[in-house]
């Protein structure tokens, strides 16, 4: 049995969970978000509606990996609607920056051309100097935003430059010896 899987995922105040058939739909006062679920897992709601419950209907290999994959999706979608989730990068390079101009970030990272990154629908993009923060309900398109801003100019060891996570720490390494 999968221990993430078995445990019941608690419902917060203000957060409605619906379970129709395989879509299960979160709402709360950050946004909305729905889930269809694979066909070897059951979503319930507890009598009282205070908790969501997974369970597996068949033993397969693909069941039991589905199993708690999808308790953890339903817990971040019901984290996302009430908290929300945020990522934040930073420029490092002399002369380098960001604009955000209506839902798109243009990235001048030390190429002949600007970079341009679209920002979807659901997320919010704010733009600091060389700070850039991306949050919205939904983890894995914050994610993937924010790993597609960061794809544009991935920071590199010898200098230390590039876009990089707030948290990230760049593992530096020493240039060319000189002499000999």
């Amino acid at each position: 049995m999968s221990r993430n899987g078995k445990k019941p995922v608690s419902i917060a105040n203000g957060v409605t969970v619906k379970v129709n058939g395989d879509e299960v739909a979160v709402s709360g006062p950050k946004g909305n978000l729905s889930f269809n679920t694979k066909p070897e897992v059951k979503v319930s709601l507890s009598d009282d509606g205070k908790e969501v419950s997974v369970e597996r209907v068949a033993e397969t290999r693909f069941a039991r990996a589905m199993h708690g994959t999808t308790r953890s999706i339903i817990n971040n979608m019901i984290t996302g609607v009430t908290d929300g989730y945020t990522k934040e990068l930073k420029i490092v390079g002399v002369g380098w920056s960001a604009n955000l101009k209506g839902n798109k970030v243009e990235l001048n990272v030390g190429y002949a051309d600007t970079r341009v990154v679209e920002v979807p629908q659901g997320v919010t993009a704010e733009v600091k100097g060389q700070d850039i923060k991306i949050s919205g309900p939904d983890k894995q398109l914050v994610g993937q935003t924010a790993a597609k801003i960061r794809e544009h100019r991935k920071p590199e060891p010898y200098n230390g430059k590039g876009i990089m996570y707030t948290d990230e720490k760049i593992l530096r390494k020493a240039g060319k010896a000189f002499g000999g």
